[in-house]
């Protein structure tokens, strides 16, 4: 990948835990604004070239599998009919973006990092704006925004008497937070509505400064919002118009199971029903996934898996799993289960239900035979009390 600078600003920021201060002190310094040519003779290319392009290249969801994903997608807000000139955020990298001087660079750099200072929690590190092409592609440039955070406790090696030297002020590539303008979804196609951000944990407060940019629900908040939507939907055409306290029953119940964290199957609809709205789900997105525990054993699998390869039913009061497969393998620690020769399934369905059953019975039986230990018991210890006294003896010893 073809990269070339334009220009960069370099600037230190220092808050509080840096100062060791119980106030609320918090500052940034600009080091240095350099453009291409002072950028391929600096360290900073070294340090920052094959990040550039980990940032370029690392994919982000627009609707991702799970809450606050790491990489993310932004997109700017605008009110209805507005264009993408009415954003904050847009016009200022737009501005940077179109950049011509390493002083208008700077200004507009420095303009960028004051409102990042304005947000709640910021760290001590660097904070890096760069503007960089990549003629891989095309000759249009794009905006980076990299924040560094210092790195505590960390030494270099100095001579033979003093061995390590502390460092100051150290940073390191390991979890730099980027954001990356616009967006390329696809190697050549720029989404210019969108923005790519990445951080490496799951705090918000990098993003918290584009205060203009908002994100797309992960797809389990997605998925759930259309299932209660279509349960909605099939109430509706259940009742039609009509108003009764059936009806009004059963959107309540719909209401507190939808707002249940942990939801007990509801025993609504049918397979059929089931896997034709699975399949409008799946249109959407062909791996979604699915996951419920049955009793303490957990099971995931492809939401497209229903009614294929993993059924539900019910025998003899319980709830019943089957999964079928071509094989099975195991993984890490072995058990006796890899042994085993599977009966046929018609062996297994007579019983399942019947532990609750099995257990009364063992304990009925193992209750039964205690008591009849315990008189046979009882007869012996009697037996050996009366031989004990028609020997006279005041004898104390066990009887064996």
């Amino acid at each position: 990948m073809d990269l070339r600078m334009q220009f960069l600003s370099f600037f230190v920021i220092q808050s509080e835990s840096e100062k060791g201060t119980s106030g609320s002190f918090k500052a940034f310094k600009h080091y240095q604004t350099m453009d291409g040519d002072e950028y391929e003779d600096s360290a900073l290319k070294q340090f920052l070239d094959e990040e550039f392009i980990k940032i370029v290249k690392r994919k982000a969801e627009r609707h991702p599998n799970a809450p606050n994903p790491p990489t993310k997608v932004g997109m700017f807000i605008v009110e209805p009919g507005y264009e993408l000139g009415s954003n904050p955020n847009y016009n200022l990298f737009q501005r940077i973006r179109e950049a011509d001087s390493k002083e208008r660079f700077h200004s507009l750099s420095d303009e960028l990092i004051r409102i990042y200072m304005d947000t709640s929690a910021v760290r001590g590190g660097a904070f890096i704006v760069a503007l960089s092409t990549l003629n891989t592609f095309f000759d249009e440039p794009f905006l980076f925004i990299l924040k560094c955070d210092f790195e505590p406790k960390i030494a270099r090696i100095a001579d033979e008497r003093q061995l390590i030297s502390e460092v100051e002020m150290a940073i390191s590539a390991r979890s730099i937070k980027s954001i990356q303008y616009p967006h390329m979804e696809q190697d050549g196609l720029l989404e210019r509505w969108e923005l790519k951000i990445h951080q490496a944990s799951h705090a918000r407060y990098f993003e918290d400064f584009l205060k203009y940019v908002s994100y797309e629900k992960p797809i389990p908040e997605v998925m759930s919002e259309q299932v209660v939507e279509m349960v909605h939907q099939f109430i509706d055409t259940k009742w039609q118009d009509t108003e009764s306290v059936e009806r009004a029953q059963e959107e309540q119940a719909v209401e507190l199971w939808a707002a249940s964290e942990k939801r007990e199957l509801q025993e609504w609809w049918s397979p059929e029903q089931v896997i034709e709205a699975n399949a409008s789900l799946i249109q959407q997105k062909e791996d979604l996934t699915m996951s419920f525990k049955l009793g303490n054993v957990t099971v995931k699998g492809l939401l497209s898996d229903f009614g294929g390869t993993v059924h539900l039913a019910k025998h003899n009061g319980k709830y019943v799993v089957v999964i079928e497969g071509d094989g099975i393998q195991f993984e890490k620690g072995m058990s006796p289960i890899e042994l085993l020769a599977p009966p046929e399934l018609e062996d297994i369905i007579p019983i399942i239900g019947t532990a609750a059953e099995a257990a009364a019975a063992a304990e009925h039986d193992h209750d039964r035979i205690y008591e009849s230990g315990s008189a046979a018991a009882g007869h012996d210890r009697s037996a050996y009390t009366q031989n004990a006294a028609e020997q006279g003896g005041d004898d104390d010893a066990p009887p064996w």
